[in-house]
């Protein structure tokens, strides 16, 4: 297989189905802080980003871009936003449409460079994503035909970031909650297009570990992410990714996106009782946590936030699917980081666990662009 130029994107490093987005730039509240770079000590006021250049990107929100989840992200200061996008024409119109209404607010990003041109102009970026390639399966999974897919269409318009499987097994491999299927032939296809058109590869979390690790095997010299997960050593949760995947993604170069859903941090198998509401400390202890064992160039923010969108949960949750062990309901996000208006809560708490400047830009925003940087090329 042909691949991009990655040792290229590697000298760049250091440069570094719902409608939502943010506003950033000067305009924003959270973007006025500068911090001192050489000393690692922080002149920024309480929740600041670091300096008025620093991108705070969320490695994914739920559903599609929405105007409820744009003014949360205008509040909290976050500037770029993945969410997902369309699987058909009709929906992209649609899609299309809003960002014609909220143009002088958000902007469809394919590539680093407008991510920077939006937040240069004060707008808010938003980068599309599928979190399963379910949509896929025949075309790469039919015995008959030719093996042409419609893959290239979609990152045509604008598709920049796939998941394999969505906690269940579908063409490609097996989903979270059967962790020992492999990657299939038709999973080995897809993972071979995405990287030759430049789409970055999102397994872990609502993908089984056996796939995860089967997937990042082929990708040699390929950047390779988790968008939206925790750890495992803390809760035992199906959603949680284990050491092995952790330091498997890092050996990519990767990136793991820590997500805020409350679960996650505290509900392990087998536990079907009440989840404690854990807060900004425990979450935090996630970053920490990928920091201490792989390095501050592979933690990520990757919220999973839902607001302002209608979910099959509180009674909807399929039990004969996903366990009562993976997720409660009501379903609901650590305390003091329920949206990502509240986003200057996190940068507060790393920063009382004594991260640096540096390193808060990093997982804020820094990695995620340094990684799409690698894989989009341009």
């Amino acid at each position: 297989m042909k691949r991009r130029d990655f040792v290229k994107g590697m000298a760049m490093a250091g440069a570094a189905s719902g409608f939502t987005g943010a506003a950033a730039g000067s305009t924003g509240a959270a973007a006025q802080g500068l911090g001192d770079r050489a000393t690692g000590h922080s002149t920024a006021r309480s929740g600041a980003p670091l300096a008025q250049d620093d991108i705070v990107v969320d490695g994914l929100f739920a559903g599609a871009i929405r105007l409820s989840h744009l003014r949360e992200m205008q509040e909290g200061g976050a500037h770029c936003g993945v969410a997902s996008g369309p699987t058909d024409m009709a929906t992209f119109a649609a899609l299309l449409r809003f960002f014609d209404e909220y143009a002088d607010e958000v902007v469809l990003a394919k590539s680093v460079a407008e991510i920077r041109a939006a937040h240069a102009r004060g707008l808010v970026s938003n980068v599309f994503c599928w979190q399963s390639a379910t949509v896929l399966g025949d075309s790469f999974n039919s015995p008959l035909g030719t093996a042409a897919t419609s893959l290239r269409a979609f990152y045509e318009a604008g598709l920049r970031q796939v998941g394999l499987c969505y906690n269940v097994a579908n063409a490609f491999g097996s989903g979270c909650l059967e962790p020992e299927g492999p990657l299939t032939r038709a999973g080995h296809r897809l993972v071979e297009e995405m990287h030759s058109l430049g789409i970055i590869l999102d397994v872990g979390g609502h993908t089984g570990e056996r796939t995860t690790l089967d997937a990042i095997a082929i990708s040699d010299g390929v950047p390779v992410i988790c968008s939206h997960t925790n750890i495992a050593a803390i809760a035992d949760n199906y959603r949680c990714i284990s050491d092995r995947v952790i330091d498997a993604i890092a050996g990519t170069g990767g990136v793991i996106g820590i997500s805020a859903v409350n679960d996650f941090h505290v509900r392990g198998r087998g536990n079907t009782g009440p989840t404690p509401h854990v807060g900004i400390e425990e979450h935090v202890d996630q970053y920490d946590y990928i920091k201490n064992r792989v390095g501050v160039d592979h933690v990520g923010m990757g919220t999973d936030f839902v607001g302002g969108m209608a979910i099959p949960y509180g009674g909807g949750i399929n039990a004969e699917i996903i366990t009562t062990d993976m997720v409660s309901e009501p379903w609901r996000f650590i305390r003091g980081f329920e949206s990502i208006a509240e986003l200057p809560n996190v940068i507060d708490g790393l920063r009382r666990r004594g991260w640096t400047d540096d390193e808060v830009a990093k997982a804020m925003g820094a990695n995620w662009l340094r990684v799409y940087q690698q894989v989009w090329g341009g």
